[in-house]
């Protein structure tokens, strides 16, 4: 549905941090699901642990955030907007995501009001469930990422 290069036409993030990989369905303006693949190649695996290496679960969160950021942005029209990662509730940690694993990120709109979106996301790996969070974003009028994602 959308590759690498069309998220990356809608987020911000660029390498390390960007955590979402590809959108396999998108329901505008109330659903989205995202792939993250978890290789051991992720710089967070260096000290996360050594020799026993698990995702951060903030950064589970954070990939759910991200893929609600791309559902947000696209009922919006995309352009040139960036969405700011406002508040989590109710996060919980089911299990460890771990190198090899390959993350389904499916986030469903609970709440959309002028700029604010509150969102349900759900990590899971192969149908089991990793992580979830209620996360809500901002996305204000005439704000603009910095460049083209270089930081400029």
């Amino acid at each position: 549905m959308f590759r690498i290069q069309e998220i990356m036409e809608m987020l911000p993030h660029r390498y390390p941090f960007l955590l979402v990989d590809r959108i396999v369905e998108w329901d505008p303006g109330k659903r989205i699901v995202g792939i993250k693949n978890v290789t051991i190649n992720e710089p967070f695996f260096q000290g996360h642990f050594p020799g026993h290496p698990i995702m951060p679960g903030v950064l589970i969160i954070e990939a759910i955030a991200q893929a609600g950021g791309i559902l947000a942005l696209k009922a919006l029209g995309g352009g040139k907007r960036i969405a700011y990662f406002t508040g989590i509730d109710n996060g919980k940690f089911r299990r460890p995501v771990v190198p090899g694993d390959q993350l389904r990120l499916e986030i469903t709109v609970i709440a959309h009001k002028g700029p604010m979106w509150k969102m349900h996301g759900e990590a899971k790996v192969d149908g089991s469930l990793a992580a979830k969070a209620d996360v809500t974003a901002t996305i204000p009028d005439g704000v603009e990422p910095y460049g083209e994602g270089d930081g400029e």
